[in-house]
């Protein structure tokens, strides 16, 4: 791994869209956008992804997900054996009920991989020699949007896991040595899971890779919107039984609810905390985020600390993005500057 500053920053995985490339996003759907226009956008993009990153001052960059339309959704393009779903409500204010379900018909695959591959190639180009990490979809969140139908719910798991295994493996073979399993669906399982059942999916996918393994545990973001209970009391057993180096967790927009809980995580894992606010459009101070830093700092070794938002950007415009990409980046400067 690359040298690095005291609780280095971060984002989680997604970054905010440009307006134009949102505008674009209609040309592919209707088709009006030929292949070489596509890949140009998609390029362009993430440039200014990895550019606004470099320009705050982030540590460890992503590509900020600008590829995949919507995080996951997009990469179900990919997959085969599901049947999708209409949704029951099309009018109104966007929300999960809204967001593609798919019923399982056949057997799970991604014959050709996800995609995520030629992302971290692409993100190598941009940004060499900088610290990288990888972010994809756990075996949950893939199968949050699932109905099981006539196929056993265990077998379609199993082969979600293999599904993710084999990206995370050609992801290693293309040189990822950090890649963070996020996991939106932990919170409240879906397949009627029970959390321990859960867990064991998430470590069997997992425990083929060899570099640095974070798992990112949120409550959701869909529109800048959770759809969860959002205590991390209940989920402690589950979190302690997790198979990775570190955990990613959201508090700024909880208010620092359940900091404490950090004490005990820290003795397992690395921790990283959110810090800023995704889902909210108040724009923080660098002092603000100083004092949240400090606050995690009660709790976690400053040497097992990594500093990033509660979620990703996708939710947020740009430009609020880049100011509290900025801020996060000056207040862990701050309490950098006062250790």
């Amino acid at each position: 791994m690359h040298e690095l500053p005291l609780f280095p920053v971060m984002g989680v995985g997604s970054y905010a869209a440009p307006g134009w490339f949102i505008a674009f996003r209609q040309k592919i759907r209707d088709e009006s956008a030929g292949e070489a226009d596509i890949q140009e956008a998609l390029d362009d993009a993430t440039r200014i992804a990895v550019s606004d990153q470099l320009d705050a001052g982030v540590d460890i960059l992503t590509d900020g997900e600008l590829r995949r339309q919507r995080f996951v959704y997009e990469m179900f393009d990919r997959v085969i054996g599901l049947s999708r779903i209409t949704p029951g409500r099309k009018i109104g204010v966007p929300g999960y009920d809204m967001a593609p379900h798919f019923e399982v018909v056949e057997r799970v695959e991604a014959p050709d991989g996800f995609g995520v591959v030629d992302d971290f190639l692409a993100l190598k180009v941009l940004a060499p020699d900088r610290p990288l990490k990888v972010a994809i979809p756990g075996p949950l969140t893939f199968a949050m949007p699932l109905k099981a139908g006539v196929r056993n719910r265990d077998e379609v798991m199993d082969e979600i896991v293999t599904m993710v295994r084999a990206e995370l493996s050609a992801l290693s073979d293309a040189g990822a040595d950090y890649i963070q399993l996020d996991e939106p669906a932990l919170p409240h399982p879906p397949l009627e899971l029970s959390h321990t059942e859960a867990v064991a999916l998430v470590n069997r996918t997992a425990e083929g890779f060899d570099g640095k393994r974070a798992v990112h545990v949120c409550f959701g973001n869909n529109a800048g919107r959770p759809f969860a209970d959002r205590g991390f009391g209940r989920l402690m057993d589950a979190m302690s039984a997790l198979k990775c180096d570190q955990l990613v967790l959201e508090f700024a927009n909880r208010q620092m609810a359940d900091v404490e809980l950090l004490g005990p995580l820290s003795e397992m894992f690395e921790i990283t905390a959110g810090v800023v606010d995704v889902k909210n459009f108040y724009l923080e101070s660098a002092e603000e985020v100083a004092d949240r830093i400090r606050r995690c700092l009660e709790f976690v070794p400053v040497e097992k600390l990594t500093v990033t938002a509660d979620c990703g950007f996708s939710a947020l415009p740009r430009y609020l993005a880049r100011q509290k990409m900025q801020a996060m980046v000056a207040g862990a400067s701050a309490v950098r500057a006062s250790l």
